[in-house]
């Protein structure tokens, strides 16, 4: 890679004009993220064809030269997002192994069955926000965020003492403005907070996601159970993409809605189904925006570009959801009355993010609640003063601060 690249705004501040840039790229772009380079794909059909392909893996220790040479470990402060050793980085027939393992938790099934926590959680957070008698209180704190902690805490059967510093310790890993010495730190920090929760667990094992694992073997792949390391790294994947990614989506579907009265009336009246507000927001505004890495197995040749083996790959799931080859000239338009709403928020292929489920049915269920609750409700803020959250993969803001409004005492059907 000799080729000038783009360098990624850490604070986030630049997300849409880096978007234009890979939409107006007939092919991938060189881009600097956080000092490595890669190959960023913001078309979502060269996206989706690259992330069902062969010859594209996610597994570093088999296939980045750089991580295999130890270069970029303690020198780099996303050396977490590729280091973990779960079913997000596996390849192959080590990914089928350990997303087996996962997958019952995320079943049909077991969906259903968290909708009555979400309602309960949702109608919990309400009654709190109503009681604060705050005239403008930050809705992605005390709503937004606080809904898929307690739902995938829920979950994963971590003891409320335990929760509110998982969070802070999550968000910090996202914080793509932190020093490498910062990221180091809160590596250390979530790793001492899994092994707490683990060795809990094992003392107390409950009807939960966390005591599963501990005691989950692979019946098709000779009985072998989760070592230590996998262990750690998966509960840390289903507690980080079950946070972030859900405050993200809540997040932008209000302040959409808020900025959109006309489709919020459609929505409330019933003419059109929140389903349809959900699948907008995750294709106008995906909750990350980048996803590193993936690597190139062997020499990939392309139209404009031949990405060599070794290659980092970086899946820019934002632009590609917005991709104007897709929907025309109305990409950057957010419209829930739209025919199209085609995305990869959730990505694609053997990669396609398990807790996709859940994170719509926590969206579908208590948006609706929210709406009905405070139905004058309105931002305090321009949607210009809204900073977005400091970070290249996570998409949203750092505060959404509302105006409530007079409360409705009818609560949602």
């Amino acid at each position: 890679m000799h080729e000038i690249p783009l360098v990624l705004d850490p604070t986030g501040r630049r997300r849409l004009e880096e978007e234009e840039i890979l939409h107006a790229a007939d092919g991938p772009v060189l881009v600097d993220v956080l000092g490595e380079r890669a190959w960023a794909i913001g078309h979502q059909e060269l996206l989706t064809q690259l992330l069902t392909d062969d010859r594209v893996s996610k597994d570093p220790r088999q296939h980045w030269p750089r991580f295999i040479s130890g270069e970029i470990v303690g020198n780099w402060p996303l050396y977490l997002q590729v280091a973990v050793n779960n079913m997000f980085t596996a390849y192959g027939s080590d990914h089928r192994r350990l997303r087996r393992l996962v997958s019952p938790a995320f079943s049909a099934r077991r969906t259903a069955q968290l909708i009555p926590s979400i309602v309960g959680n949702t109608d919990l957070l309400l009654d709190q926000i109503a009681a604060s008698q705050s005239e403008v209180v930050d809705l992605r704190e005390s709503f937004a965020a606080q809904l898929p902690v307690a739902v995938i805490s829920d979950m994963l059967g971590i003891p409320q003492a335990m929760r509110a510093e998982f969070r802070t310790t999550i968000d910090r890993i996202w914080n793509t403005t932190s020093s490498t010495e910062e990221a180091v730190r809160a590596t250390q920090d979530v790793y001492k907070l899994l092994h707490e929760l683990v060795a809990y667990k094992r003392a107390s094992p409950d009807d939960d996601l966390t005591t599963a694992l501990i005691t989950a073997r692979d019946d098709e792949g000779g009985g072998a159970a989760l070592d230590k390391e996998e262990l750690t790294d998966t509960l840390l994947l289903v507690i980080a993409a079950g946070y972030e990614t859900t405050i993200n989506l809540l997040d932008s579907a209000v302040t959409a809605l808020l900025l959109n009265p006309d489709q919020l009336r459609m929505v409330r009246s019933g003419d059109l189904e929140w389903d349809a507000v959900v699948e907008e927001t995750l294709r106008f505004a995906a909750p990350v925006s980048h996803i590193p890495m993936r690597y190139a197995v062997e020499d990939i040749p392309l139209p404009t570009v031949t990405i060599r083996k070794g290659d980092a790959i970086l899946a820019s799931y934002g632009a590609a959801s917005r991709d104007p080859q897709v929907h025309g000239e109305t990409a950057e338009t957010f419209d829930i009355t739209r025919a199209d709403k085609r995305h990869v928020a959730f990505g694609h292929g053997v990669h396609f993010c398990l807790g996709a489920p859940v994170a719509r049915a926590e969206a579908t269920n208590s948006l609706p609640r929210l709406f009905a609750r405070f139905p004058n409700m309105r931002l305090a803020v321009a949607a210009e003063d809204l900073e977005p959250l400091p970070s290249i993969l996570g998409n949203g803001h750092k505060t959404l601060p509302v105006n409530l409004g007079a409360p409705s005492v009818v609560a949602a059907e």
